[in-house]
This record gives structure tokens, sequence and C-alpha cells, in this order.
């Protein structure tokens, strides 16, 4: 506890502890752990259970105001909550993406009639969002979308491919950056707009990874049809809007995201003392590094909350998402050291074959920091590469020149 909190967080922080004491027990206390990067796949149906419960008591989108359906939870409030949520080895959240990221775009961005139509379902865990950014020619490059929209007969009809899409197949709407000015390229003539997954227009295939699992997936849009009132902001302004939920990503949402970052850590920790690591000093050095990284992280992120009282964050979100990819990709590194050789070999499994009813040795299975360690290769790519940040932080933050364009020599 931060010894500066005030009478009111204080309180807060009781109620918060209290709360999670309570209600991750009994019917819930098998969650405690479940879920986070590489173990997306784990217990999600009970996950979900989870997260309603915490919704129909008030627990969820603390930090959105009041009136739109949740706490008014001020910046050191969200950040005591998050806190005391990874200290409960709570479940990794499902709803994550929008109550993070949309949630807060369409209460700055979005009409009165979006407002009501979308946030209740988000604050009560009853639809579930994706993030339809990147594409197969557009990764980090985001303004070369070709996605398009074409508005007609009263509704907007989407043509196109998103790849890396997280959780798509677990998701009710997707929010769409697409090209719907023809003609029109890079940043200029794009739009964001709402697109429901569950029609015949869309087609999700999950990307097996690295660690086994399908995180990320490709979607197709093929005639894909959203009503003409679900675009966010004007035709025209999606870069705006979709570099503002950019912003929403790498501050608020980061504290959420942190939740799981901690409790790794401390398992890193934990494993260090069982296998006798933590008498290597060099270890013992790069986990002290490590845990004072996380309060880093903690720190900005607060800060870029704090300087935002409205609207959306600006480019100094940048750091955050530099900040957590690479150190993330760094505690993945680390808890194989910790584990030494033995990280190098998979677990077998004993099983009954189906087909045959015979016990025999099933393929062979990643341990949680195995999959800790593939995931996590990907922390520096997704989300905006370590390259196009720092050329963020650079131009956009710091002021120095543009980074030069290399011109194709004409014949």
């Amino acid at each position: 506890m931060n010894q500066n909190e005030t009478p009111e967080d204080r309180a807060f922080r009781a109620e918060v502890r209290d709360w999670l004491e309570d209600n991750l027990s009994g019917e819930f206390a098998h969650a405690r752990g479940l879920g986070g990067p590489g173990r997306e796949h784990e217990a999600f149906e009970e996950r979900l259970a989870w997260e309603r419960h915490m919704a129909a008591a008030g627990w969820t989108c603390v930090g959105w105001p009041r009136e739109y359906g949740g706490r008014g939870a001020s910046v050191e409030q969200q950040v005591i909550f998050n806190e005391e949520y990874a200290l409960a080895e709570a479940p990794a959240r499902v709803g994550h993406i929008g109550e993070n990221l949309l949630g807060p775009t369409i209460i700055a961005f979005g009409t009165d009639e979006q407002r009501a139509r979308f946030l209740p379902p988000i604050a009560a865990v009853e639809e579930l969002w994706c993030q339809g950014y990147s594409e197969p020619n557009a990764g980090s490059d985001l303004a070369n979308v070709q996605t398009r929209a074409v508005l007609e007969d009263g509704g907007w009809r989407v043509n196109g491919q998103k790849v890396w899409t997280s959780l798509a197949v677990e998701s009710d709407w997707c929010f769409v950056v697409c090209r719907t000015e023809p003609g029109s390229v890079r940043h200029n003539g794009l739009s964001y707009l709402l697109v429901p997954m569950r029609q015949d227009g869309v087609d999700i295939r999950p990307i097996v990874q690295l660690t086994g699992t399908s995180e990320f997936n490709e979607v197709f849009f093929d005639d894909a049809r959203t009503d003409a009132g679900n675009i966010v902001g004007a035709p025209g302004d999606g870069w705006k809007i979709a570099m503002a939920t950019l912003g929403f990503e790498r501050g608020v949402a980061t504290l959420g995201q942190q939740v799981g970052f901690r409790r790794e850590l401390e398992g890193v920790i934990e494993l260090a003392r069982r296998t006798g690591a933590i008498d290597d000093p060099l270890l013992r050095d790069r986990l002290t590094r490590s845990w004072m990284g996380l309060e880093i992280m903690r720190l900005n992120a607060t800060r870029t909350m704090a300087g935002v009282a409205a609207g959306a964050p600006g480019p100094e979100s940048s750091i955050s998402k530099l900040v957590w990819g690479q150190w993330h990709r760094d505690l993945g590194e680390l808890a194989m050291d910790v584990l030494g050789a033995s990280a190098l070999v998979a677990d077998g499994r004993r099983g009954r074959a189906p087909d045959r009813g015979t016990e025999e040795t099933q393929p062979y299975d990643l341990n949680d920091w195995q999959r800790l360690f593939l995931f996590s290769r990907s922390d520096t790519i997704y989300a905006g590469s370590n390259e196009i940040q720092r050329n963020i932080i650079a131009e956009r933050v710091l002021g120095l020149p543009r980074e030069p364009k290399i011109r194709e020599a004409r014949p």
C-alpha cells in the first residue's frame, strides 16, 4: 500500500480486497490464476462467468464515468483496483478490449445513441469485442490499410482482410479501420466502423502460434454489413479515432495488463527460490531489475492517465508500449534461465488414445514458463513494433527530425 494514499483511497483498497477475498471462493475458487499471455485458451467459459459475476457487483469498467455504467474511479483508484486484482490472483480478463479500448473511445468520440447501445453490454460483459486494425500489408504501417467499406442501402458493406485479430473467435463485434473514400491514400479517407462478427459475411480463421494455441486469427470480410450509424466520428475521421484507441490501449489498459505481468514475475521469483537460481547473483540482479521495470510501467501508466483528464492520451503513450513489450520479452528469457537445462525439455503426458482406448504417451506439452517465453517473442512486434514506437517517440514527443525516407531511384 502507498503510504501517501488518502483515507478515501485506503477505504477503496479495503473494499476491493474484501470483495475479491469473499468472491474468489466457492464457485470461483478454482479460477485463481487462470488465463494470461499464451494461456488465453484456458478456462474461457469459467473466466467469462467470473467477469459477469464481477459486472453484477459493479466491478467492471471502474474508471468509466458513473453515467456510463462505471464507478467513476480516480486514476489512483484504478491503480489500486488493478494492484489488488493481481494480489488476489484473480483470472485474466476476457472483456479487456471492449472495456479498456472501445469503451473509452465511444465515451470520447461516440454519439449518445452509440453510448446507449454499446456501453451497457460491455459493462455487463454481454458482448465481447476484437480489434480490426492490422492487415497482411498493414501491420505497424497501419496507414496502408486496404479493407474497404461502401455506404449503400442504409448500411456499410465491408470487404477486405484483417490479421493478428486477438480473440476474434470469441468476439461478438469488431471495431474496424477501413478505407471509405475511393482513391484515398495513407491516413486520409479512413473510417472507424463497428461491425458485428456473427454474420455470413465474416470468416474467422484461427492462426496456430508457437504455443500451439490460437489467440490470433485472420478475419475475412466478404460483403459484411453494418448499420449506417455504426461509424464512430465522421467518415474520414478513422485515423484520428484509431490513434486515440491506441492511446487508451497504451494508457489505462496497461494497468489491467500488468495484473498478469505481476503474477508472472512473482511466479518466476518463486521458481528461482525452488531451483536455487536465487543464489546466483547475476540472476538475482535480473530479478531485481524486472521488479523495477514493472514499477516503472505502473508509474508511467499512471502519469499517462493523469495527463488526460478528458479526451485521449497523446503520443507519449507509445512509451508504455515500448517499455512493456521489451519487459515482457525479457521476463520470458529470464524464466528460461531460471529453469536452466530443463527449460529445453517439454513434458510428455500419459493418456488413453480416444480411438483405441489404450494407454500411451500423448504429444508433448509446454509448461507455463515455456509458453510465456514463446508467446512473449511477439510482444515487441504486435500493437506497434519497437522500431515504430521509437520513431513516434522521437518525432512526435521529442521533436527530433523525421526519419529520412528512402526513395526508389528512377531509371
